[in-house]
């Protein structure tokens, strides 16, 4: 059995123009999450089946060649071992394909953490934004803004990636577009600074939600994990408790590489979300399973296009469905 999930995948860029606002329907956001996740679907449904399809007996043979599609999937090592053992005390009763894949279904859908208690939404409700370089961090807090908006809620931007050349610029067409206010200083000012002048704004203003865009850091350097420190603590002296969100944006396109990105984050400024992008772009769709699993933090948002639409809030039954059906 061939795989081809090594193979380098290419990522187009991040939008410079905002998609349509509609929002699809159920049976729409299910079409467009089948579409955007095509390349995990082809390599995953296609073999699966075809593994199953040709198993004579469900025995040693079939379970190696099923790990092997699962590693390479970027579920991960450890991830798969455990898994496959207790697909394999499953198995003793089984006796077709089809009732062995329902069981791997089954499996993965335990992967994701149990769904977390709802967030209490203060007033204002802050989030802020972190990720590297490249993953579609502020791409995101602009489609998260408009998705706010068309709710209703009076949304605030506070534009913090202030080291960036036209960040500031960048997140002040996502606010023009998504109808949101923006807090910003000059280029090369302090960002912790402008997190806390969005905030008391957001307090004066009788703001819903404020959305943080940071710096989009290289997550191995040690000064800019402590500016995110000097960040949160500065929302937090302005109104306590803030930050209530961190929501971490990773790349599905790095594969591996975001869990030990997830894992330094999470240990500067504790996460309390994942946003997984560029999942049209990659065969890597496993990702999402094993950062959720590893770092035992929700995924609350995927993105499978462009559009603004194409940014799905997550749901893991939904998900592992578009992947097999």
């Amino acid at each position: 059995m061939a795989f081809n999930f090594f193979k380098k995948k290419e990522t187009k860029p991040e939008p410079t123009e905002a998609a349509k606002p509609e929002v699809p329907n159920d049976n729409g956001l299910f079409s467009k999450l089948k579409s955007g996740l095509s390349k995990t679907r082809k390599v995953l449904n296609t073999d699966v089946t075809e593994l199953f399809a040709g198993a004579t007996a469900i025995n040693d043979e079939l379970f190696d060649e099923l790990e092997e599609l699962l590693v390479t999937s970027d579920l991960g090592v450890d991830i798969t071992m455990d898994m496959m053992e207790r697909i394999r005390k499953k198995a003793k009763k089984l006796e077709t394909g089809e009732q062995l894949k329902a069981v791997l279904k089954e499996e993965l859908l335990g992967l994701f953490p149990a769904d977390p208690e709802p967030v209490k939404q203060t007033k204002p409700h802050i989030i802020m934004m972190v990720g590297v370089n490249g993953t579609g961090k502020t791409t995101t807090l602009g489609k998260l803004a408009t998705r706010y908006v068309k709710e209703g809620k009076k949304v605030l931007i506070a534009a913090a990636d202030t080291f960036r050349a036209a960040a500031i610029e960048q997140v002040e067409i996502w606010a023009d577009r998504a109808n949101a206010g923006i807090v910003k200083h000059k280029e090369g000012a302090d960002p912790a600074a402008v997190a806390y002048d969005a905030v008391e704004a957001s307090i004066a203003r009788d703001v819903d939600v404020v959305l943080i865009d940071t710096a989009g850091r290289l997550h191995t350097q040690k000064n800019l994990m402590e500016e995110l420190k000097k960040i949160k603590r500065s929302v937090d002296k302005k109104l306590k408790g803030a930050p209530h969100e961190v929501m971490l944006v990773i790349d599905a396109t790095t594969g591996q590489n975001a869990i030990s990105q997830a894992k330094i984050f999470n240990d500067a400024v504790g996460l309390t979300r994942i946003a997984v992008t560029k999942l049209d772009g990659t065969a890597k769709g496993g990702i999402v399973a094993a950062v959720s699993s590893i770092m035992n933090v929700p995924i609350s948002h995927i993105g499978v296009g462009e559009g603004i639409e194409d940014l799905q809030d997550f749901n893991a039954k939904r998900f592992i469905d578009a992947l097999f059906d």
